[in-house]
């Protein structure tokens, strides 16, 4: 499977589980599974932005999906405990 088949499969699977627990009023599950999506999607465009050669906003994008990826952490955190 190519990369960009994967990353379609695992935003689009984030963003349906993130809906179905904002229908069900769970909204910690859904703020854990957007902030998994833009996880997902910034790490993905930050590889992308890094092979066509843009180095600095491939950093910028890097980054963010840090940062998404340590809030995601945090929101699993407080769920569990």
């Amino acid at each position: 499977m190519s990369s960009k088949a994967l990353t379609g499969v695992l935003v689009a699977l984030t963003s349906i589980l993130a809906v179905i627990f904002i229908i069900r009023q769970n909204f910690d599950l859904a703020v854990l599974f957007i902030s998994l999506m833009f996880t997902i999607t910034n790490s993905f465009r930050a590889k992308d932005m890094a092979r066509q050669g843009y180095t600095k906003e491939a950093k910028w994008m890097k980054g963010t999906a840090i940062f998404f990826g340590i809030a995601t952490l945090v929101v699993l955190a407080l769920i569990l405990f």
